[in-house]
């Protein structure tokens, strides 16, 4: 009886052998980043932390003629109103010191004149007689999303810091699939009472570049999530030409695209960054958070 099983057992072997192709499906599986055999390079922690400190480290101050195409409305609802791309200009000093100017791009007015500088920013719109400020983390309130702009927002995305050693703690993800292939630098804050995730780095594998950075808040609801493109040597300084700066909780966007750009000129002064209120507009003092 256990002979005539084996045997049995044996001649059904035989019979799926044959049939097993059946069950095998090849499929063509593009690789990260639609370059087919090109090798992904491999990076430790440190090592990426250095790349972030490369770029960052050399930079003084900056200044940056631009084309600016802002978007405003429910980004992840497909509610989006897409405003004319304006011209401008965008100036940093260290350490956290920037102005942004938006300007008409035929008749070279001024639509918007941004500044930012410690807690505070002001923002003067001729267009409307009216000068803003307050503290960069008062909310944005206004129906006219436009007006939710904050040069700090620009701050943040522009300038990709390192973690901070005394404060972050610093962790490794490799994320490598049939879309992309990157590696996630994960920056978490020590906190009183816990820690949170504040920042994302992205970097792709293929020349690990900084693709992309997002920021959080402490419930861990993203604040911005910028993207970058075109990188390309300015003054023997790496930085990108193309940035997509996304703030979801402020229902806008704002496309950069990098025209010319000067890093550490000696005209970038603390004076560039004065800007006062103008006889005859009307000042509204943002709220407190």
């Amino acid at each position: 009886m256990q002979t005539h099983s084996r045997k049995l057992a044996i001649v059904l072997c035989l019979a799926v052998v044959p049939l097993s192709s059946c069950f095998v499906r090849k499929r063509v599986v593009t690789l990260p980043g639609n370059r087919p055999g090109a090798p992904l390079l491999r990076a430790s922690r440190d090592q990426l932390i250095q790349r972030v400190h490369q770029i960052a480290d050399p930079i003084q101050s900056f200044s940056i003629q631009m084309d600016m195409s802002p978007s405003v409305g429910s980004l992840y609802q497909g509610e989006v109103k897409d405003y004319a791309t304006l011209g401008g200009y965008i100036l940093f000093q260290k350490p956290d010191s920037i102005r942004v100017l938006g300007q008409d791009p035929v008749m070279h007015t001024t639509v918007f004149d941004m500044v930012s500088a410690g807690e505070d920013f002001r923002i003067h719109i001729p267009s409307k007689s009216q000068f803003l400020q307050g503290r960069n983390d008062a909310p944005p309130t206004s129906k006219n999303q436009v007006e939710n702009l904050r040069p700090t927002a620009f701050l943040t995305s522009l300038m990709i810091q390192a973690p901070d050693p005394d404060a972050d703690i610093a962790l490794l993800e490799e994320d490598t699939n049939e879309r992309e292939a990157v590696y996630i630098l994960l920056i978490v804050r020590r906190g009183r009472d816990e820690p949170w995730l504040v920042r994302s780095l992205h970097f792709d594998r293929r020349d690990l570049q900084i693709v992309r950075q997002k920021t959080f808040d402490s419930s861990g609801a993203v604040l911005s999530d910028t993207k970058y493109s075109g990188w390309k040597v300015y003054g023997g300084i790496s930085f990108p030409s193309e940035i997509l700066i996304q703030r979801p909780q402020d229902h806008y966007e704002v496309m950069l695209n990098v025209v010319n750009m000067r890093i550490n000129p000696a005209d970038i002064t603390a004076e560039k960054f004065n800007l006062n209120q103008p006889p005859g507009t009307q000042l509204r003092q943002l709220s407190q958070p």
